[in-house]
């Protein structure tokens, strides 16, 4: 399995996945244009591509998906709610519609969509498993309940929210309404939360753990690189890499 974050913050989110033969995006927050151009920064052609993946229908997720699919003649796939709400969005794209909760076979994987808590219609994670192993995606999460820790357990590599941290927020310049928003059971997960989240799902065969949706204004990359990082210095159960995203340059690519 290959993985790569293209895009991760407030203003656009998607990642490469390369599981068996199967080439996809999870969500597609930037234009078309450029999630090619950073594709290509990894050496990924559009034409490559096999699907989109759209975990929720907000535009930090869905911006260039219906063009991108359009353009490279892929199926998005996408629930039903969220397809409504992405109302014009998608058409004239493929489409291949999942239910939440239920695994679904595309090509030589299988795809795992489980509810999450966030403030959409029909947000959900995802576990993507192959031949390989399992890989698992959970971001835009206001809280890490029992089953999205029980789904990302047995993972290889695994995608995690660590939006903000809370003393940033708390004294940041965001008005009370957006705070109480982000810190809430529908909004985002702090760098804490996820450290609690990892701490959680640790295993032996865990190997590459992504940080992912950083916010901008309430979040410093070494902040959350350290309150990570200081969790796993603390176990011994397994050594994973550990990757920040960014929002304007792709995260190194990581291999399992």
């Amino acid at each position: 399995m290959r993985v790569c974050l293209l895009a991760s913050g407030s203003k656009g989110n998607a990642v490469f996945v390369e599981a068996g033969d199967s080439k996809i995006l999870i969500d597609a927050g930037l234009s078309a244009r450029e999630l090619l151009a950073r594709l290509g920064a990894i050496g990924v052609k559009g034409e490559d591509l096999h699907a989109i993946l759209v975990s929720h229908e907000h535009t930090d997720h869905t911006r260039g998906a219906g063009t991108l699919a359009r353009k490279l003649r892929i199926p998005l796939l996408v629930s039903y709610p969220t397809r409504r709400e992405c109302g014009r969005l998608f058409e004239k794209a493929e489409v291949i519609e999942f239910e939440s909760g239920y695994p679904f076979a595309f090509r030589d994987i299988m795809i795992d969509p489980f509810p999450t808590t966030h403030d959409a219609r029909d947000p959900v994670g995802f576990v993507i498993e192959c031949r390989e192993g399992k890989f698992g995606f959970a971001t835009d999460l206001g809280i890490a309940t029992r089953l999205v820790s029980d789904k990302l357990g047995g993972c290889r590599a695994v995608v995690l929210e660590s939006n903000h941290d809370e003393e940033m927020l708390l004294n940041g310049p965001y008005p009370w309404h957006l705070k109480q928003r982000i810190k809430s059971r529908h909004g985002h997960l702090s760098n804490n939360d996820a450290a609690a989240l990892l701490e959680g799902i640790l295993h032996d065969a865990l190997e590459g753990v992504f940080l992912a949706h950083l916010s901008e204004v309430n979040n410093d990359p070494g902040v959350a690189r350290e309150v990570a990082q200081n969790l796993l210095d603390g176990q011994k159960v397994c050594s994973p890499r550990l990757v920040v995203g960014h929002q304007y340059r792709v995260s190194e690519v990581l291999t399992v």
